[in-house]
């Protein structure tokens, strides 16, 4: 202690020669040191605090926003896979609807196709029946007409060189024979 107090001693007593910048004087080491020693206290005691408070709440806000991107990391990551998925049960859906549409539109066509051939063929078997229904009407009445040309020619004969009964019978029995045929 005797020590320091000789340094203070040597430091308040001021030397009066001038020296250089690089000259080692023991009265401002001693001071400069007080005045660091008495400025670390002051700053401990009044913004060492606050600075480590501020530090701190710095810190804290860090890491919180460390976890909150990795978080947010995590769900993107989360929510692409889950778009991924939804995309590949989407595509999977897609092609089994294309799918159940194509078969679809098979079996549409081979039914429609079906149900034309059977409705041609309704309409060829109407057309055929009606054919051969005016193919009857028509040798019917072209059988008529040969009877009645027939019979008035055979009148005419008849008026001429035979008598009515006998041509009835020839007319009759030409009729008969027109019809088997």
């Amino acid at each position: 202690m005797a020590a320091i107090l000789n340094m203070a001693f040597i430091a308040f007593s001021g030397s009066e020669k001038m020296g250089s910048p690089l000259d080692i004087n023991p009265g401002v080491i001693f001071w400069t040191t007080i005045t660091f020693i008495l400025l670390i206290i002051l700053l401990y005691k009044v913004a060492w605090n606050p600075i480590l408070s501020a530090l701190n709440t710095r810190e804290q806000m860090i890491k919180d926003s460390l976890e909150k991107a990795a978080k947010a990391k995590e769900e993107a990551e989360k929510m692409i896979a889950d778009n991924q998925l939804s995309m590949a049960k989407a595509e999977e859906e897609a092609r089994q609807i294309i799918a159940q549409g194509r078969e679809y539109s098979e079996k549409l066509k081979e039914q429609i196709l079906n149900d034309s051939k059977v409705e041609a063929k309704k309409i060829v078997d109407a057309a055929s029946q009606e054919i051969d229904r005016k193919n009857r009407e028509s040798f019917n009445k072209l059988k008529n007409q040969v009877a009645d040309i027939a019979i008035q020619a055979a009148e005419k004969l008849i008026l001429e060189n035979l008598d009515r009964e006998k041509q009835s019978k020839i007319i009759s029995k030409y009729i008969e024979d027109i019809s088997k045929n």
